[in-house]
């Protein structure tokens, strides 16, 4: 195995005060951003200077992703260009890639040291402790692991709070408790302390994270995620909070209650489906069948004014027959949905799902996919066509592209106007005007 040179040693880590770079690319979901930028503060406080992933750095830090075949292969592409930036930099790869696959991870041309889920927020000690017989691979046992709280800051107009990590649900296609090990929250304190420190640094939203977020439980009592989000909208100084996917079955009357009530958490659920077929949604082992999707979703929208609600769809599952698909397509139909995440199946290893019968070719996958694609940009499209010639509430972001100013309304409706660096981080109310040909609705911005 690979082991570090005493020149790594000196050239890295003997002086970290004198204002090294580092740079960072997450890949993946909100939670990865939310651990990111944890570790990002945690190498600035060593006397790390962070610098733009395409920028020349000392050390880089990939945190990766593993849901998909295509995540692994834009690992190695990273890792590739963040060799090409500089030859000689240090380079680091965690998350849930790193945690499944360390071996594999280890031996790309480049990589210095893999971090697995126990070690992802120990860096800032490896780096300085590390010494030339140290192997790369470090901390990959996935049992009884701790929870790390973390939370982004400073690195989007929004910040991802993370509430939980790991599952505990045995869906046959998924990885992510291999990953992440066991579902275990943190404390209700200590969300609400990190949520007014996020406060302080004027950050206006807050989207809440996690690997199955409904399935908090506070570790010092026996709270649940609706006494959690009670507390959370009583936090000064957020003035949006938005709920990231969350498993039906999971969602209680009082988490629609709270949300139909308060000002502060937005009318948008992101709400996974999977198939809309009993048949394959039991080939998943998902805790729901479709009778109960379309009561929760529909119960959201009788009480929640103005909510979009998006979902989750995979394609091409096992034993996917063409009718089993079209009972999906059907399904999807009749629901008051605003838009689809559509997901090629991918097989991955060591998954139940990878041992079954009745394999979908890759093209018929493929064609379903466009298929789906095309009904939830028709979801999408009619329920923007609803909001035109209305005023809403947007927060724009912070970045311009092509001259344009981007953001969302509370009910998650992406919007642009002509760039003007006085919008940018604010909250304003537009007047929605039309749908332009990208599939945005254009504002205006009222005085």
């Amino acid at each position: 195995m690979f082991q570090l040179t005493i020149l790594h040693v000196i050239l890295y880590f003997c002086n970290m005060l004198n204002g090294k770079k580092a740079a960072f690319y997450t890949l993946g979901c909100k939670l990865n951003f939310s651990e990111t930028s944890t570790i990002g503060r945690q190498l600035t406080d060593i006397g790390f200077t962070k610098t733009d992933f395409n920028s020349t750095a000392d050390l880089y830090v990939i945190n990766t992703c593993s849901v998909t075949a295509n995540a692994n292969k834009e690992c190695r592409r990273i890792i590739r260009k963040a060799k090409k930036n500089s030859p000689n930099a240090f380079i680091v790869v965690t998350g849930c890639y790193a945690q499944l696959k360390p071996e594999e991870i280890s031996n790309i041309d480049g990589v210095n040291l893999v971090l697995g889920a126990r070690e992802k927020f120990n860096l800032p000690h490896l780096l300085k402790n590390i010494e030339g017989n140290n192997s790369k691979i470090h901390g990959c046992e996935i049992n009884n692991l701790d929870y790390k709280a973390s939370f982004s800051l400073n690195d989007r107009t929004r910040s991802f709070l993370k509430i939980q990590d790991g599952c505990n649900y045995p869906c046959t296609y998924c990885t992510i408790p291999l990953a992440r090990g066991k579902s275990r929250s943190d404390s209700i304190e200590n969300i609400i302390i990190n949520a007014n420190k996020i406060a302080s640094q004027g950050v206006k939203e807050i989207v809440i994270t996690g690997v199955n977020i409904g399935d908090f439980k506070d570790k010092n009592n026996n709270r649940n995620f609706s006494d959690l989000i009670y507390e959370l909208d009583q936090v000064n100084g957020i003035e949006r909070y938005r709920i990231s996917s969350i498993e039906p079955n999971l969602i209680s009357d009082r988490i629609i209650s709270i949300v139909k009530k308060s000002n502060k958490f937005m009318p948008h659920f992101h709400i996974p489906l999977q198939s809309g077929s009993d048949m394959i949604l039991g080939k998943m082992k998902r805790r729901y069948q479709s009778k109960l999707y379309k009561k929760v979703v529909e119960k959201i929208v009788n009480n929640v004014p103005n909510v979009s609600i998006g979902a989750d769809v995979i394609v091409g599952f096992p034993g996917e027959t063409e009718n089993e698909f079209n009972k999906t397509l059907n399904f999807i139909k009749d629901l008051p949905l605003s838009y689809l995440h559509v997901f090629p199946y991918s097989e991955r290893e060591n998954t139940l799902a990878s041992s079954m019968k009745n394999k979908i070719d890759k093209q018929i996958i493929s064609e379903r996919t466009k298929q789906l694609i095309i009904l939830s940009n028709k979801l999408q499209n009619d329920f923007y066509l609803t909001y035109i010639n209305t005023h809403q509430n947007v927060l724009f972001e912070q970045n311009e592209k092509d001259g344009m100013l981007f953001g969302f309304t509370d009910n998650y409706i992406k919007v642009k106007a002509p760039y003007d660096k006085k919008l940018a981080k604010t909250k304003q109310k537009v007047n929605l005007l039309d749908i332009d040909l990208d599939g945005i609705m254009k504002v205006s911005i009222e005085n």
